[in-house]
């Protein structure tokens, strides 16, 4: 039952992350700052929030071992500003492809370089096949790609951000697991320190939130 309940756990999460990306084109007014703030910063709040108990119980560990913790709230905070950027600036497929296949292939470059994972065969074949499938899919000659081929491709870069920093984080989270701290309180205590670093963020790109919010309401009463 536990490895149904995992399976379908895996195939929700793709669904929310991989539709983010189509929910946020429906709010072109908003800077992709800001909602990539906003998402990441509150849900980190939410997840901190849930884990308290578990992160004042392994306080000490957390303070022991604070390195992995900055490590990775500094990529929790910039995850999401290169993710949403980079749906913005390449389209929603190529930017979550990019960002998405990227991922796997740079943890386990991080994990080589840290000496927790040995290249096999195996792996090197399926990384091979998944760059051929994104570079394919994104250099590929279609609308969004001739008409601003710089945005394209600064959107890419932006992604491959995304992909690297969402790996350092499941790094240095891992990294925190194996020093003894629970999975909550490494996940929350990770997610709540990169949330309070978008608040900066998310004040500063949250003038057009509330502009947008005004000119609804002024619409709404005009009308």
């Amino acid at each position: 039952m536990n490895k149904y309940l995992g399976i379908l756990a895996v195939i929700l999460a793709s669904l929310l992350w991989g539709t983010t990306g189509t929910a946020a084109t429906f709010a072109p007014a908003l800077s992709p700052l800001f909602i990539g703030s906003f998402a990441m910063g509150i849900g980190g709040f939410l997840q901190c929030g849930l884990a308290s108990v578990n992160i004042v119980h392994d306080r000490a560990l957390l303070v022991m071992y604070r390195r992995f913790l900055i490590v990775g709230a500094f990529a929790v905070a910039i995850y999401p500003l290169a993710f949403y950027s980079s749906m913005r600036l390449s389209g929603v497929t190529i930017g979550t492809v990019v960002s998405i296949g990227s991922a796997p292939i740079l943890s386990a470059i991080i994990e080589y370089l840290s000496r927790d994972f040995q290249l096999n065969k195996q792996w090197a074949t399926g990384a091979l096949l998944g760059i051929i499938g994104m570079v394919m899919l994104a250099f590929s000659d279609n609308a969004s790609t001739t008409i601003q081929n710089t945005h394209v491709y600064f959107g890419i870069l932006l992604g491959l951000v995304a992909g690297f920093t969402y790996a350092l984080y499941s790094w240095s989270a891992r990294q925190l697991m194996l020093k003894g701290i629970n999975t909550k309180a490494a996940m929350g205590a990770t997610f709540g320190c990169g949330g309070l670093l978008l608040i900066p963020v998310m004040l500063i790109t949250g003038s057009a939130f509330l502009l947008h919010g005004l000119t609804l309401q002024l619409d709404f009463i005009w009308h």
